[in-house]
């Protein structure tokens, strides 16, 4: 599996979402998500990056799409915003069979959890929804007479989130997780990760093939 070492960085610092992003993606570290797990049935593939870095107190994510036939229903968090154009982060601290997963349209729309299973599930509270910034660029452009988009999504992620107590920091931290691309009912179903996932059908909500993640 692959291990993904996150750099501290004062993201935070930075006046604009703008100069947050250009910070991200000059000096972040970088996870291509090109694993197409089934590709018999789900073949499609689009370029697909996670930037990642981190503060102590709150995990950045950007994550950069390309190419992508839109699409974008979910308007509310903690819809289905999987069967969308969506992008995704699953975490579990070591120890704990509990695992986190963090799910975001092209829109920024939120689904967030605590999870034992796919089926077992403890929503985010309202406060905590709240504390997750999250911002979207799109940009649309045609090629041989077909609409795709180009896309940023900015997180901000506080570690409480992640299961994190207010005494901790995430300096130094190593925890599992995996990076993902989705997109259930789209012009062009697709289950993208950063880690290769050995399952018979769809399904990432499979912590024995997270990756490593070392916070710095």
């Amino acid at each position: 599996m692959n291990t993904l070492k996150i750099p501290k960085l004062r993201v935070s610092e930075c006046e604009t979402v703008f100069d947050k992003i250009k910070r991200m993606m000059d000096s972040a570290a970088i996870a291509d998500i090109n694993q197409i797990n089934w590709k018999s049935e789900f073949p499609k593939s689009f370029p697909v990056k996670v930037y990642a870095a981190h503060d102590g107190n709150r995990l950045f994510l950007l994550y950069s799409v390309k190419n992508e036939l839109l699409r974008v229903v979910s308007s509310k968090d903690s819809e289905p915003v999987w069967k969308d154009s969506c992008v995704e982060f699953f975490m579990q601290r070591d120890g704990e069979k509990q695992y986190c997963n963090f799910e975001c349209n092209a829109h920024g729309v939120l689904l967030a959890a605590r999870r034992e299973t796919r089926e077992t599930t403890e929503q985010l509270s309202a406060a905590k929804m709240e504390s997750i910034v999250r911002y979207s660029l799109i940009n649309h452009h045609y090629q041989a007479g077909e609409q795709l988009s180009d896309w940023l999504l900015y997180l901000e992620i506080p570690k409480e989130c992640m299961g994190f107590s207010d005494a901790e920091s995430l300096h130094r931290q190593t925890i599992r997780g995996n990076f993902y691309k989705c997109g259930d009912e789209t012009p062009q179903p697709h289950y993208i990760s950063w880690n290769p996932i050995d399952m018979p059908a769809p399904n990432f909500h499979v912590p024995q093939f997270f990756g490593t993640l070392e916070f710095e």
